[in-house]
């Protein structure tokens, strides 16, 4: 079966990403991989991911959430499970940027789109 993933943030681009997967998921027939991915750092616990599991088993697609506390960026742990699991689409949601930031479109996005083997689709929150 194929899969869509999605990189997950509890925040509201991650909650935009997060409702784009599920729709595309649907229209393809796809299951769905949910990757929070975030860095270890002294104090910090994982993230609340409680509203998006919410979200999904309301959903009634197959699922699978992914939360990796690893010294990655979160753009090579969407890329590498992608890869991995021969995604036919991933999901991003994108941030208001600052015009100086719109210059670079953010480090993790561009990741993801110069490295991904297959389609990227951004949204915006």
């Amino acid at each position: 079966m194929s899969s869509v993933v999605v990189g997950y943030v509890p925040k509201p681009e991650g909650e935009a990403a997060l409702a784009r997967a599920i729709e595309e998921a649907r229209l393809r027939e796809a299951d769905l991989i949910v990757v929070s991915s975030h860095r270890a750092r002294t104090g910090e616990g994982e993230p609340d991911l409680g509203e998006a599991r919410a979200t999904l088993d309301s959903s009634g697609i197959a699922y699978e959430v992914r939360q990796l506390t690893r010294g990655f960026e979160a753009a090579e742990d969407l890329v590498s499970v992608a890869e991995a699991n021969d995604a036919v689409l991933i999901v991003i949601g994108l941030r208001r940027r600052t015009p100086v930031g719109k210059l670079i479109l953010g480090s993790n996005a561009q990741r993801v789109l110069l490295d991904a083997h297959c389609p990227v689709l951004a949204v915006k929150a």
